[in-house]
C-alpha cells in the first residue's frame, strides 16, 4: 500500500498492510533524538506523515501591527507576537510561554469589534494545490490543517475573559469565534476543492476529567460553527475526512462530533478515554489517531512497557481492519527518553496480523 492507501483505507475501516504510524517532536526532542539515531527522526522512522500547505497571504501583504496592545510588554527578552496579535513572554522553560492576550482590557464591545482579527479571504491557493500534487505524486496523503477557532478566540481574548463573555455578554464571544470561524472555512474550502484526502481540525474543550464548559453550551457555540466549516468543505468533495483534536475527556460530545462530519478523532488520551469504550460506543463511525500516552507510557514507561501497550491497544481495537493510527497523544516533550520512541515505531514494525506481536510479547 502506498501512504496514501493506508490513510484511507485506516479512515474508512479498511483492511491495511500495518498499522499506520506517526508521531510529532518539540524541537528539544528532535535534536535529542538526532543525536541519539544518527539522523534526523523524521527521516530515521518509517512514518505515516501526509503532506500539503495552507492559503498564503499575496505578495506584498502586510500584517497587521499588532504591537500597540502590546506596549507594555515591548522590548522585553523572549516576548514575541504571534499572528493572531496574542502576546507570548518566555520564562527559559523550553518553548512554554506565557499568553499576553490583546483584548484582555477590552471593556467595550466596540473595542472587540475593531480589533484588526487577521483574514484570509483574499489568501492565494497556488502553494496548497500544488502540496496535494506533490503529496498525491509520490503516494503519500495530503491533509492541511484548518485552524482552531474557540483556542484562537480564547487566546486573542483571555481565557477568563472569554469563559466569562461566553455566560453574561454572548455576543462578544460569538463575534470573536465568528473571525475564526470564516477563516477556518476558507481553508477548508480550499482544501477541498484542491481534492485534499483530509482537513484538520480541533480545539481543546476538555480536561481530564470533563469538558471546559458545558457540553450544552459547546453545542450552542461551538457544534454549529464547525459544522458550517465541514459542510462548505464538503460541498465540494463528499468524501474528503475530517481530522478532529481535543485533549481530554470528549465523552460528552462524541455523537455530536460524528454527527456534524467529524471521522477520525485525536488524540483518544488513554488518561482521560478508553479507547476500547470509545470504539464499542462509536463503531466504526470514527477512526482513532493517537491512543498512546504522553502522560504516562512515553515519558514514564520502559521499552517493554511501550511494547506492550503498543500490542495491546492493536489487538483491542483490531488494527488490521482499520480504524487506528498509532501516535503519541501529544507532541513529545524533551523528558520522553529516545529509547521509548524507538520502541513505539519498533512495536509497530513487529505487529503482525494474527493477533499478536511478531516478537511474541
Amino acid at each position: 500500500m502506498t501512504r496514501r492507501e493506508r490513510f484511507l483505507a485506516f479512515a474508512g475501516f479498511e483492511p491495511v498492510d500495518r498499522v499506520p504510524r506517526r508521531a510529532q517532536f518539540v524541537e528539544d526532542q528532535r535534536r535529542t533524538l538526532t543525536s541519539h539515531l544518527g539522523e534526523d527522526p523524521f527521516t530515521h522512522f518509517d512514518m505515516d506523515n501526509g503532506g500539503g500547505h495552507g492559503l498564503r497571504p499575496p505578495d506584498g501583504y502586510v500584517p497587521p501591527d499588532y504591537a500597540v496592545y502590546h506596549q507594555d510588554m515591548l522590548g522585553q527578552e523572549e516576548f514575541s507576537i504571534d499572528d493572531n496579535g496574542c502576546g507570548h513572554l518566555g520564562h527559559g522553560f523550553y518553548h512554554f510561554t506565557e499568553y499576553i492576550s490583546p483584548l484582555r482590557n477590552a471593556a467595550r464591545f466596540e473595542e472587540i469589534e475593531g480589533y484588526p482579527f487577521p483574514k484570509n479571504a483574499t489568501w492565494l491557493d497556488d502553494t496548497l494545490i500544488s502540496a496535494a500534487e506533490e503529496a498525491h505524486t509520490a503516494g503519500d496523503f495530503a491533509w492541511v490543517f484548518a485552524g482552531h477557532i474557540y483556542e484562537n478566540a480564547w487566546q486573542v481574548r483571555g481565557y477568563e475573559q472569554f469563559l466569562m463573555d461566553l455566560l453574561t455578554q454572548r455576543d462578544w464571544a460569538e463575534f470573536i469565534l465568528d473571525q475564526f470561524c470564516e477563516n477556518s472555512l476558507h481553508v477548508a474550502v480550499a482544501a477541498a476543492k484542491a481534492g485534499y484526502d483530509c482537513i484538520m481540525t480541533g480545539d481543546d474543550v476538555a480536561n481530564q476529567n470533563a469538558m471546559m464548559f458545558g457540553p450544552d453550551l459547546w453545542r450552542e457555540v461551538m457544534k454549529p460553527r464547525w459544522a458550517k466549516v465541514i459542510a462548505a468543505a464538503r460541498q465540494y468533495k463528499p468524501d474528503i475526512h475530517v481530522w478532529y483534536h481535543s485533549d481530554g475527556n470528549v465523552w460528552d460530545i462524541l455523537d455530536d462530533l460524528v454527527e456534524i462530519g467529524i471521522t477520525i478523532l485525536n488524540p483518544v488520551q488513554p488518561e482521560c478515554l478508553d479507547p476500547a469504550a470509545v470504539r464499542k460506543r462509536m463503531g466504526k463511525r470514527l477512526a482513532f489517531d493517537g491512543c498512546i500516552g504522553t502522560q504516562t507510557t512515553f515519558p514514564f514507561g520502559t521499552p517493554n512497557t511501550m511494547r506492550r501497550t503498543v500490542l495491546e491497544i492493536a489487538q483491542t481495537l483490531d488494527a488490521p481492519n482499520g480504524g487506528l493510527m498509532l501516535s503519541p497523544t501529544h507532541v513529545l516533550e524533551p523528558e520522553v527518553p529516545p529509547e521509548n520512541v524507538v520502541a513505539f515505531f519498533q512495536a509497530c514494525n513487529e505487529l503482525d496480523w494474527r493477533g499478536r506481536g511478531k516478537t511474541g510479547i
